[in-house]
């Protein structure tokens, strides 16, 4: 018999709580081991017994979450889930969680609490399983520097080479790493992270603080420039369209792929039918198989193809999958993949 995987909920909210209580205890594979009301109360249940997951929330008394959060990574590293609400002035703060170490986001119950976990209910059962995979090591503190600007629009040309990303579980903090290697003369880059609604648009400003390229969440028709990164919209396709000799991205709102949406696979497929050899495709971090199918079909195309290596992945599953189908021409280590992305198109 399988072990379940053991959860901890730490939120203030009792409403919270008892939401997350219901929808965790339907899934047969998970156990809430805890309820803990604040930071302090959860260290306390971690003496007893150290959970597989935790499920966090960000605003807390006594302690934020944050704070909280920090204090575990560089301590005793537990794969923890931010569960916060999508109200805009929250977003930064749960970007700020994902800096420090969460490797998910799920969404804070609204006023129609039942009726959305149940809606969300396997998906926040798939973030649960990727989490309890996750591969963590003591994070010690990141040094703040001072970058240059990113380019401003007006700077930018059009490009003929496109690089298409695909990431999940793990993949905030892989593509902030991909990312360093990127400058002003990098291919557009079109990026899907799943994520959901309301946080890719400060996932993307957080990104564009790096100043090393622009980076902002796409909107429909944005043109795809060299020295630009464009993430998808959480709940919303990006599919790259050819206008002539132009690269552009369609938003839609289309079913889920994959169970996802965005999808990666959406993302590819459309990167191989309409850039082909002029693309280059990297799929990171993640759990699941989306993505590795059209990277499947990027490298039928001409594209250049590269998944992230295991040792390096938080869960390797998109990447693991994606090099069983033969998607995926190398596999290579996070800090090497922007490297090798821009040998491929030299």
């Amino acid at each position: 018999m399988t072990t379940p995987i053991r959860v901890l909920i730490v939120d203030d909210s009792a409403l919270a709580r008892q939401a997350l209580l219901r929808v965790l205890s339907s899934h047969g594979d998970i156990e809430v081991v805890g309820c803990a009301t604040d930071p302090f109360h959860a260290a306390r249940l971690m003496r007893e017994a150290v959970p597989d997951v935790i499920v966090l929330d960000v605003e807390m008394p006594r302690m934020d979450g944050i704070t909280f959060l920090r204090k575990l990574m560089q301590q005793h590293p537990v794969p923890t889930i931010i569960c916060s609400s999508l109200a805009e002035a929250n977003s930064p703060t749960a970007m700020a969680a994902l800096d420090a170490g969460a490797v998910d986001l799920i969404q804070k119950p609204t006023l129609a609490t039942r009726a959305f976990f149940e809606l969300e209910s396997a998906r926040i059962g798939d973030v649960v399983r990727a989490a309890s995979k996750a591969r963590l090591s003591v994070r010690k503190p990141r040094p703040t520097s001072v970058q240059a600007r990113p380019p401003r629009l007006s700077e930018l040309r059009m490009t003929d080479k496109v690089f298409a990303v695909g990431a999940s579980t793990g993949g905030t903090e892989a593509v902030r790493i991909l990312l360093e290697g990127f400058g002003p003369q990098s291919p557009a880059t079109a990026i899907v992270q799943h994520m959901p609604a309301g946080f890719t648009a400060s996932f993307a400003r957080r990104l564009n603080q790096m100043g090393l390229v622009l980076v902002k969440e796409a909107e429909d028709n944005d043109p795809l420039l060299v020295g630009q990164v464009l993430i998808a919209p959480g709940d919303r396709h990006m599919a790259i369209r050819r206008s002539g000799a132009r690269f552009f991205v369609s938003l839609l709102d289309t079913p889920p792929v994959n169970r996802h949406r965005p999808s990666v696979d959406v993302l590819f497929d459309s990167a191989a039918e309409c850039v082909g050899r002029n693309a280059v495709g990297l799929i990171l971090t993640g759990m699941g198989d989306d993505g590795a199918r059209g990277l499947l079909r990027m490298r039928e195309a001409g594209a250049h193809t590269l998944a992230q290596d295991e040792e390096s992945s938080i869960v390797f599953g998109m990447p693991r999958e994606a090099v069983r189908l033969g998607a995926a021409m190398r596999q290579l280590p996070l800090d090497a993949l922007a490297a090798a992305a821009h040998d491929a198109i030299r």
